[in-house]
């Protein structure tokens, strides 16, 4: 059985953090995937704009979304409304917490790596990650299962509100960004979490077998 002292456990838990955010800053930030789905998911037949015409305006809000700085959405060619301003705003904020948290636990996360790295001790995290390994796969399996009601449940664990549900009409940005990209782009922050928490599993398996 492995035992780990509480300063063990605070760096796991700074670990933890430091990777889901990781992951979701790569995912938010997935300019190519947007590139790829506008193509596969035939994005350009929903709005009249050209591929050019849209990115541009996929990046107006993106700037609004990541910079603190930008305090009001605006977009060339798709006009927002009062409810619409209001959910990406919440989204801003969840946007800025997410680099907050990242900010403050990757240098801690990092020194206790490369720490346990000189022991040649990660393998006293392989139990703890082994077990955060497995949550993707169960919400993996919910959105494949039914991504419709999984999309809907975390707009509701997130926002307390319904101001995440367009009317095309008012909003119609909601147009460019089909609920099918969002799966995608779920599945890349999965994909992208479980890569880095095998990545640390294998090296501190291997760091186990060479001690022993």
């Amino acid at each position: 059985m492995i035992r780990t002292n509480w300063k063990e456990k605070v760096g796991l838990a700074c670990l933890m953090l430091t990777v889901i955010t990781l992951a979701i800053t790569i995912t938010i930030n997935a300019f190519p995937l947007y590139v790829f789905d506008i193509g596969h998911l035939d994005i350009l037949d929903r709005v009249a704009l050209s591929q050019e015409e849209l990115l541009k305006n996929y990046r107006e809000l993106m700037s609004y979304l990541n910079f603190p700085w930008i305090s009001q959405l605006k977009m060339t060619d798709f006009p927002v409304s009062a409810s619409g301003a209001f959910h990406f705003w919440e989204v801003k904020k969840l946007f800025l917490l997410n680099y907050g948290v990242f900010l403050l636990t990757v240098i801690p996360s990092t020194m206790f790596l490369r720490k346990l790295w000189k022991e040649k001790r990660l393998w006293i995290l392989n139990n703890g990650l082994t077990i955060a390994a497995l949550v993707p796969v169960f919400l993996g399996f919910f959105m494949f299962v039914g991504f419709d009601k999984f999309f809907t449940t975390f707009h509701h664990v997130f926002f307390n509100n319904d101001a995440w549900i367009f009317d095309p009409e008012l909003d119609p940005i909601i147009l460019a960004l089909p609920e099918q990209y969002f799966f995608h782009s779920f599945i890349l922050a999965i994909v992208l979490f479980e890569l880095i928490i095998l990545g640390i599993i294998y090296i501190g398996r291997r760091q186990f077998k060479s001690k022993n």
